[in-house]
């Protein structure tokens, strides 16, 4: 089936069930017709710009691009994912509430910052590879001021 037809099952997915991993919605998409391999799965949910967000109860679920494309996702995510953020050289190691990892990651990735060459997720931990070590004080800064904390 082709892809646009594809994209708009995963985001009608998304609006009508709290899909907590790529294997569910792997799932919830094969009963709708479309077979998907986990790659062809990951490359939809970047392409569609789905971020998977702790929620109240603090499960990770996938948000709609609507829910939060009006404000910048880091804007939206660090003030309340935020815990510290502390480097030597070109990297720097932000703390995040457990689950905020990767969707603050992915925010640093969509900024495209030059500064940064990239960043490594885990649950509560990404590892931000900076250009230099110049840049270190300043990104650690930048997030700091957009968390609203304040040194």
């Amino acid at each position: 089936m082709p892809k646009r037809e594809r994209h708009a099952a995963i985001l009608e997915i998304i609006r009508e069930h709290r899909v907590t991993s790529q294997e569910a919605l792997r799932e919830l998409l094969a009963r709708r017709g479309f077979e998907v391999a986990q790659a062809t799965l990951s490359r939809d949910i970047h392409e569609l710009r789905l971020v998977k967000v702790p929620d109240a109860e603090g499960f990770g679920r996938y948000t709609l691009p609507e829910e939060w494309e009006l404000t910048p996702l880091l804007q939206r995510l660090l003030p309340s994912l935020y815990l510290s953020a502390d480097g030597v050289g070109n990297l720097l190691v932000v703390r995040t509430l457990t689950g905020g990892a990767p969707p603050v990651a992915l925010g640093i990735d969509w900024e495209e910052w030059p500064e940064v060459v990239g960043t490594i997720a885990g649950d509560d931990t990404i590892l931000i590879i900076l250009r230099s070590p110049e840049h270190l004080e300043g990104i650690r800064q930048r997030l700091e001021d957009i968390a609203g904390q304040h040194a």
